[in-house]
């Protein structure tokens, strides 16, 4: 069984090679380390994008909209199955996921913490109703993909710094 030890994160070079682990927090400091990270886009039946908004007691971008889920895998667990579990932990479901792609981003959040993130993004399909934890998701919805993508132009400011690269890569695919 895993160490489910939270508070490290994997830190890899730009080939997603480990090189250690380090704190959470630290690594997301002092213009930020490399380190793995995972999102997940899970869509309906119809094609519309589940979204949550980010609980207002999370360390960071507090109630803002973002994809599906993300987290970071612990120390010896496989990013996969990582993705599984926290979409159960945040969204109270599990679904087939499909590895997608990955991307590398840097980009400064709104408390002067920085996230650089190699992240590794998978794709599932549910049609239920999310159970989520109000711990880390203050809302959800599903939202049409000419919707989202117009609001997200409009309204920047209400979406993650991550999910703005996250959907530039989809669509670009």
């Amino acid at each position: 069984m895993i160490k489910q030890d939270i508070t490290q994160v994997i830190l890899v070079d730009e080939n997603d090679k480990e090189m250690g682990v380090a704190e959470k927090l630290s690594a997301h400091r002092d213009g930020g380390h490399l380190h793995r990270a995972f999102s997940v886009l899970v869509f309906d039946e119809g094609g519309r994008l589940m979204l949550q908004r980010r609980a207002w007691d999370k360390y960071h971008s507090q109630g803002l909209w973002t994809n599906t889920c993300c987290s970071h895998p612990y120390p010896g667990e496989e990013t996969i199955d990582a993705a599984h579990r926290r979409l159960r932990e945040e969204m109270g479901f599990d679904t087939v996921l499909e590895h997608k792609f990955e991307f590398v981003y840097r980009a400064t959040l709104d408390t002067g913490l920085t996230e650089y993130e190699y992240d590794h993004v998978y794709v599932g399909r549910y049609d239920g109703v999310p159970q989520c934890n109000p711990d880390e998701v203050a809302q959800w919805k599903w939202v049409d993909m000419d919707d989202l993508m117009q609001d997200m132009s409009s309204n920047p400011e209400s979406y993650t710094v991550w999910f703005h690269v996250i959907m530039k890569e989809y669509n670009d695919r």
